[in-house]
């Protein structure tokens, strides 16, 4: 069966509209906000600070650790259920992974640096979007790190190989969904994932779609920290 037109009209390699702001929440350390399509996210920074309870500190090095949470009328699917869930532990657990290589916190010992992801309305893509708007926020806390980590996804609807899939082609019952974060200078793969079932050679298509895209998303990323940090003149 073949998929003629996307749900939203976009091209098969076009990204849902984006956009970004730094420093949007005053009382943490750092934050950001990131939006694509009708997919967005908050996260907020807090730390370095002592770590509790104190059995989990290092004396080492500080600890990353992150907090994903979707609100319950966020989705563009069934109602989310509020609290800790076990999809929300897992994704905490891929944004720590996706971020760890990009920030510097060696000097930070028996420290922890919190990340709080919150995301208001989603509509496929949230890890991605929590990536994003983190990667932000710990730049905007003044957190050593030697680059931005963007991400986007790719998959697979029918016989098409698409990018940044929106909800409809995410729940799709022939789709498969490829989540991709990476350094953006270096290309360093930080993050990787498949729901589904694709070829080898699918898969290496998918992933050169989506490292084309990284340039665009780094340039919102990129645009909103300066826009915080410039200097106004009179």
């Amino acid at each position: 069966m073949a998929y003629e037109k996307r749900f939203d009209g976009r091209g098969f390699e076009e990204i849902r509209p984006m956009s970004a702001k730094a420093g949007v929440i005053k009382r943490a350390t750092g934050s950001g906000w990131f939006k694509i399509g009708n997919t967005e996210a908050y996260a907020a920074v807090y730390g370095p600070r002592e770590m509790f309870p104190r059995f989990k500190q290092s004396a080492e090095a500080g600890v990353l650790r992150c907090h994903y949470t979707m609100m319950p009328f966020s989705s563009a699917g069934d109602r989310v259920r509020p609290g800790t869930s076990r999809r929300g532990k897992e994704i905490s657990a891929v944004m720590e992974r996706a971020l760890r290589p990009a920030i510097d916190i060696s000097d930070f010992n028996n420290s922890v640096v919190d990340v709080f992801v919150e995301l208001p309305q989603t509509d496929a893509g949230t890890r991605c979007a929590a990536i994003c708007a983190a990667s932000i926020a710990l730049a905007d806390a003044g957190i050593p790190m030697k680059d931005l980590v963007c991400a986007i996804s790719a998959g697979k609807v029918e016989d098409k190989l698409l990018l940044d899939l929106e909800y409809n082609e995410d729940s799709h019952e022939n789709g498969v969904d490829i989540p991709m974060a990476m350094l953006h200078n270096s290309k360093e793969l930080t993050l990787l994932q498949m729901d589904g079932e694709i070829s080898s050679e699918e898969l290496g298509k998918a992933m050169e779609l989506i490292k084309g895209a990284m340039d665009q998303i780094y340039d919102v990323m990129k645009s909103a920290l300066k826009a915080k940090f410039e200097v106004k003149q009179e």
